[in-house]
């Protein structure tokens, strides 16, 4: 048998249930993909393990593959199924390839077994919550539509117990999205975690009334509102900025930290071109993209045909250069562009100013976030520039805001205002 082709990094997160889950969460989009397999049982069988595994592996030129596991809920296979797969991967990995392993869950199955093997094997878990429990639970239920944070409360409780390492995957919606502080001072506060993923819903209602493919040019209640997941990054990142750099880590902060020093995109989502996450089925369907679950993006079989030549395909090729050369002329001249790069191309079905179609739907968000933390992330990438820690920037603004205190403090009525509107203090902030 001939070599693979080794290719740079690539993703794939496998699906072993499928879209199968033991929760009915409201704005899940990948619940109905069961429609695209009728009849399927929904269980990836050990030869379709084995084969997603080793030709992962034997695919990657970097010094580390990262199997990763996703639904539906992988839970459900079992933790004998996720035994055999490392046990697998261990014997697959060969010499300067290091093999690691994550899985995202809802963590409703997660008990002393499951964190032990977790723990032992070195899982990176990434478990789904999206707040406070009236948060949470709004739309995050069970078959029979009870809520659930109790039992993720549990099985967050229960890592952080066994020493499982673990972050939060929250999806900002129309129920999460006016709470932001809420929403992360729960998590940081109360929870106590430093990992965190914030993922905006954008629900695209398709002709027949459905969400199964991305289509439609309107969206579900449940999608959060452009303006609305602007200022819930806003909210959190200033609170962030003045206390938690370089102990709470945020995806979407993180992320613009990398565009605005000149490094590789930290996500698919910010990147020039994507293409390199792809998403397996059960049976060992390979498709474009996590979100491009469709008819016409699937690529092909691993059984029948290499993952190699199908992440090389000229289909897979289309797809990735599809994101770069659709902008509209709005996002070429955007002076955010660096950052943004159009978002993510399932986002994209919002007319442009000009008329035009692709603009993304989250555009104005995005840019009143991006333009908003422009003075404070040029001070932090030059801080790393001159091999300063970014989190020196926190003591920067509060030696600043302690001046600025103080000023205010010593004006008198006829002075200037010291917050440069050139009123009289007496007619400006000293009116309160």
């Amino acid at each position: 048998m001939e070599k693979p082709q080794r290719l740079s990094a690539f993703h794939v997160m496998a699906k072993p249930t499928g879209p199968v889950c033991n929760l009915d969460c409201d704005y899940c989009f990948f619940l109905t993909k069961e429609r695209l397999y009728p009849g399927s049982r929904f269980r990836m069988d050990d030869e379709v393990m084995r084969e997603y595994v080793r030709q992962y592996i034997d695919a990657q030129n970097v010094p580390e593959a990262i199997v990763a596991w996703q639904g539906g809920e992988p839970t459900m296979m079992g933790i004998d199924f996720f035994r055999r797969s490392v046990e697998y991967a261990r014997q697959c990995a060969g010499t300067g390839v290091e093999v690691s392993h994550t899985i995202q869950t809802n963590g409703t199955l997660l008990d002393n077994e499951w964190c032990e093997f977790l723990r032992e094997n070195h899982f990176l878990v990434g478990l789904s919550m999206d707040g406070p429990r009236e948060i949470h639970d709004r739309y995050r239920h069970d078959k029979r539509g009870g809520p659930t944070f109790d039992r993720v409360l549990r099985a967050a409780r229960l890592m952080q117990e066994r020493g499982v390492e673990f972050n939060i995957l929250c999806t900002v919606n129309a129920a999460n999205a006016p709470h932001p502080l809420d929403v992360y001072g729960f998590f940081r506060d109360e929870l106590g975690v430093e990992w965190i993923q914030f993922i905006p819903i954008v629900e695209r209602i398709n002709a027949d009334g459905t969400t199964l493919l991305q289509q439609g040019n309107t969206v579900t209640d449940r999608s959060v509102d452009p303006a609305q997941w602007g200022d819930f990054l806003i909210a959190i990142f200033d609170e962030w900025l003045r206390a938690d750099v370089g102990r709470v880590h945020v995806n979407m902060f993180e992320a613009a930290f990398a565009s605005w020093v000149g490094a590789p995109a930290l996500a698919c989502i910010f990147d020039e071109s994507c293409g390199d996450a792809l998403a397996l089925e059960h049976n060992g369907d390979l498709y474009s993209c996590d979100h491009f679950v469709e008819p016409r993006n699937l690529l092909g079989n691993i059984m029948e045909r290499p993952i190699s030549e199908l992440v090389a395909s000229d289909e897979q090729r289309s797809f990735r250069a599809a994101k770069r050369d659709t902008l509209p002329s709005c996002c070429t001249d955007c002076e955010v562009l660096f950052a943004c790069r159009g978002e993510c191309p399932k986002n994209r079905f919002a007319k442009s100013p000009d008329g035009g179609s692709g603009l993304n739907y989250l555009c104005a968000g995005y840019k009143a976030f991006f333009e908003h933390i422009e003075g404070p992330m040029n001070a932090i990438a030059e801080l790393y520039r001159i091999g300063r820690s970014p989190a020196d920037i926190m003591d920067i603004i509060a030696e600043e805001e302690a001046h600025t205190l103080e000023a205010f403090d010593s004006a008198g009525r006829n002075d200037p205002c010291p917050c440069g509107s050139s009123k009289k203090f007496k007619h400006c902030h000293g009116a309160a």
